[in-house]
């Protein structure tokens, strides 16, 4: 239970969600004002995040609807 909260919990920066999905910052901000992209967390200041869960959850999506389509 304390290792998925943990993981539910956790925060990825921009490099790590760039790096995670290989999208680049643009496209990331784009399809986030499109509503197709998690929104990311403000975590004062200057600072955004994304939580892990729902970036691992997004990928699942797409790895899904990419094994439909084919």
């Amino acid at each position: 239970m304390v290792g998925t909260l943990h993981k539910a919990l956790a925060i990825l920066r921009r490099k790590q969600v760039e790096a995670r999905t290989g999208l680049s910052r643009s496209t990331i901000y784009q399809r986030i004002a499109d509503g197709t992209f998690p929104k990311a967390v403000n975590l004062g200041g200057r600072a955004v995040g994304w939580l892990e869960s729902e970036i691992e959850d997004w990928l699942a999506q797409r790895v899904q609807a990419s094994r439909a389509a084919a």
